[in-house]
């Protein structure tokens, strides 16, 4: 099996999470041009990571959702912030606490006296890109007041759908789930997401930077100063999408997707396996993936690059497999080494 492409920084692309950048597109078109001059502009506030700017990439030219994990501290909230100056986009943030409610997230019927009627007060969710920050502490029923926005792009209220922005997309941090305080996500709604990336603590180089950022003046709530600035658009981003869409697929790729899918199906160490959501999300990073990296054609070294970060969210252990120390990742891994790979 080959090996995930590495991110430029110092340390390695973890299982779980995407490439950290693709190779320079030949030729290279002005949209892809721009989407990758992202990278450079959060590198501007965040100090490696990488991977997870990648992430975000795919999710945005995929139409998908990204969940982001990793402990407090790492600048999961300060990625995302720079991802959205660096497209020139819209960004809200919601703090999700165990006291937040739906309708704080997704905006209410409020009494207005002057027109003596109910009228709409938009919630947080009317934006471009939702940071929705330690979303796994807050309860289930507030978890999935989000599933009806990320799967349908709208919001109902009493009984009428509102469409959200476009684009639109969820960044949602989480701490690791054996943290005090913190809800699981249900199986649900972690299906919907597109990508999940892990936040690594940072290798000692990297963690210097950051010091000699901080002490030289750094900022982390003026990114203006910090000199990111847009580079991209909603607009690049709707090319991006349509481009996307373009790339070719080969039948036997595709089948050879569905078979990575049926054969954690079919893995007596999970209890959940990859559903066909999973498989299709599977086939749109590759083919996003294959874009930013300058074809119109997938590869099967694309599926397994994306396979990980696309899929291992997806999957449940059996409770024997978790007291026996088993990994979703390594069960992943044998998964993918056990289907054929198509010439």
């Amino acid at each position: 099996m080959t090996e995930t492409p590495q991110p430029r920084g110092a340390h390695a692309t973890r299982p779980d999470a995407p490439p950290s950048g693709p190779p320079a597109p030949v030729p290279q078109d002005d949209v892809r041009r721009r989407l990758l001059d992202v990278r450079a502009e959060v590198a501007k506030a965040v100090v490696g990571q990488d991977a997870a700017v990648t992430g975000l990439l795919l999710g945005l030219v995929c139409r998908g959702h990204v969940l982001l994990e990793g402990v407090p501290g790492v600048a999961k909230t300060l990625l995302v912030r720079s991802l959205a100056a660096a497209l020139d986009i819209t960004t809200k943030r919601v703090q999700f606490t165990p006291d937040l409610m739906p309708g704080d997230l997704t905006g209410s019927l409020v009494w207005d006296e002057r027109d003596t009627d109910f009228t709409f007060r938009e919630g947080p969710v009317f934006t471009q890109l939702l940071l929705a920050d330690e979303i796994n502490r807050t309860p289930p029923k507030t978890q999935s007041a989000l599933l009806e926005a990320m799967e349908e792009r709208q919001v109902s209220i009493d009984g009428t759908p509102r469409p959200l922005p476009s684009p639109f997309m969820v960044a949602a941090t989480q701490n690791p789930v054996e943290y005090e305080g913190t809800y699981p996500l249900p199986e649900a709604q972690l299906d919907r997401f597109l990508l999940k990336v892990t936040l690594p603590l940072p290798p000692r180089e990297d963690e210097v930077e950051i010091l000699v950022r901080h002490a030289s003046g750094f900022d982390p709530r003026d990114l203006g100063a910090a000199g990111v600035r847009p580079v991209a658009s909603a607009d690049d981003l709707a090319q991006a999408q349509a481009a996307v869409r373009r790339v070719r697929i080969d039948p036997a790729v595709a089948a050879y997707i569905v078979d990575i899918a049926r054969a954690t199906r079919d893995s007596p160490s999970l209890s959940l396996g990859v559903s066909p959501r999973g498989a299709t999300a599977l086939m749109g990073t590759a083919r996003a993936w294959a874009w930013l990296s300058g074809r119109d054609f997938v590869t099967p070294d694309d599926v397994k690059a994306l396979a990980h970060g696309t899929l291992a969210h997806r999957l449940s252990l059996r409770p024997e497999a978790e007291l026996e120390g088993v990994g979703v990742g390594s069960v992943l891994s044998s998964a993918l080494g056990a289907v054929p790979v198509p010439r």
